[in-house]
Formats: structure tokens, sequence, C-alpha cells
């Protein structure tokens, strides 16, 4: 079902990229740079380490993507990046805790959205760790996009070109989806995805499916799905059989003794889905999308 989008035209004023300095997180980084791009965003980026053993040109290139993206001549000075709307920081700190370094940048340093990469392999994720990736998200309280190590995603590295054609929505009964419908909108209308799909899909019987209502967006079909089956192997199934580039849930961490043993649905499906996931709070939703998405979305440079 659709609805009329009652966030039209609202923005991310801050991201924040922790980087681990890998081609993963290469791959996060352009999908941050470019949304700070379109949404005129601060874009922090963080990387935790021994001082001494990191400089910023270690870091990401921004001068250098933006001009391979045309959007900056050769030889650009580092002035040049302001003048397209954005600021961007680069900062090391020296800790033994990436979490906890982190956590203290955020409290410091305020984000509305964060982008990192996380790796898939036997089960276990460098960055969704108990230790790393997964505490950031949770402690920020904040969206949080995944980029799976090894997925190219739908931002486009050699041009900042977006790939945004098929999203997938999971619905249940907890937590609600709505969050996760209004998100999705909201990020393709700020993006400028001119056409697409967006498929909510329930795990279960259709006749109990939860009413979901996604905001309206032009050029934009809405389909829902029911599948019987475990939530997760339903989701990573659905993303595979419709070539998403994107699924959006909401997520209230693990829930009772099984999904503590198992981790939550957002876990599970992050060790498998071979696209983005963007995730958020269903708590927090509603209240704070409204402060911080909240000025005119500028023009897309």
């Amino acid at each position: 079902m659709s609805a009329a989008n009652p966030l039209s035209r609202a923005r991310l004023r801050s991201i924040f990229h922790p980087t681990d300095l890998s081609a993963g997180s290469e791959v996060a980084f352009v999908h941050a740079l470019r949304i700070a791009l379109i949404t005129g965003a601060q874009l922090n980026i963080l990387h935790v380490a021994p001082r001494r053993e990191v400089t910023h040109g270690d870091f990401p290139g921004v001068r250098a993507t933006l001009e391979r993206w045309g959007l900056l001549p050769p030889g650009s000075p580092t002035s040049a990046v302001e003048r397209l709307g954005i600021g961007v920081r680069k900062s090391v700190v020296d800790s033994r805790s990436p979490v906890e370094a982190s956590l203290e940048f955020l409290e410091r340093h305020p984000a509305d959205f964060i982008v990192l990469a996380v790796h898939q392999y036997e089960g276990r994720m460098a960055w969704l760790e108990e230790r790393v990736g997964e505490p950031i998200a949770r402690g920020a309280g904040e969206m949080t996009l995944f980029i799976p190590h090894g997925v190219p995603g739908f931002v486009s590295p050699a041009t900042g070109a977006i790939s945004l054609r098929n999203v997938i929505v999971p619905v249940a009964w907890e937590p609600s989806a709505q969050p996760a419908a209004e998100a999705a909108m909201l990020l393709i209308e700020n993006l400028g995805v001119s056409s697409g799909t967006l498929n909510t899909l329930h795990a279960g019987s259709g006749n109990g499916a939860p009413s979901v209502k996604v905001p309206s967006q032009p050029g934009w079909d809405v389909h829902d799905l029911v599948t019987d089956g475990e939530p997760s192997e339903v989701i990573v199934k659905t993303a595979e059989d419709t070539a998403a580039d994107l699924v959006v849930m909401t997520s209230e961490g693990p829930r009772g003794f099984l999904d503590a043993l198992r981790g939550s649905t957002l876990q599970r499906v992050l060790r498998r889905v071979r696209c983005p996931v963007m995730s958020l709070s269903s708590d927090q939703w509603m209240s704070r999308v409204r402060q911080f998405w909240a000025q005119p979305t500028p023009p897309h440079p």
C-alpha cells in the first residue's frame, strides 16, 4: 500500500564512515561520499590505529574520487571539495577499542547516518563481531548502511553513478517495518532515483501479514510479497531471486534466548546476503528522523 510521504524533501546532515582502509571499506567509502554529495552532508571518516602507522594519505582519496567522477578538474586544490557543498573530516584515533573510539568520536561529532563495510566468512563478520561493528551501530542509535565485502553495492566506484532499482523491506509484527518503509523511500527520493520496485516481504501466512504504508514515490512500484519460511532464509533467497540492490530493515537487536544464540535476523541476513543492507532502530526512527532530515535537499552534484 502506498501513502503520501510525510518527510518529503528532507536530508541528512552528517555521515560517519569508520574505515579499516581495506578494499571492502573503499566500496563503503564511495557510498558514503556519494550520499554526502547528494544530501550536502558533512562526511566524517575515522580510522582507529596507532597514529604513527597511519597518515591522511592512507585514507581513501576524496579529491581523486571526485576527479574520477568528473565533478572536479584534475589537480584541484583541497578547497575545491567544499565548493561542491560538503565538508570532509579525516581522523585517526589511537585506541585499542574501535567501538569505544568510534562512540567517543560520535559523542563529539554526532552523525545521522553510518556507512561501514562488513566481512562475510564462516558466519562471522569483522565489523559485526561483538567488539566492533554491531556495537557501533547499536550504540550510535542511527541508521546504518552495511556493505558486505565483495559486493559492489549501488554506487559505481568508477563514475559515481547510482544503480538502485530493486529494494526489499522485510515485514514482521515485531519490530514494525513502517520505519524501514519510510526510510527506504526517503533514501530513494534523496538519491534522485526516478524509477524502480520496492517489495515488502513477509515470511509467513498471507492472511496474517502486517500492514505497512509505503510512502508514494513517482516512478516506483510497490509489491507485497508473502513467502513461507524462516525470515532470514526468505529474505536472502528473495534478494537473490529479485536481484535486489538494497534491503532495508528495522532491528531491535537479539530478542530472547534463541536469538541470542543464533544472532538477530539482521545478523543472519548479513552473513549471506549479496547486496547492501540498511538498518535502523524502530524505537528511535519516528522521533529522530524529523530532526536530522529537516532541511531542503540541495541540487545533486
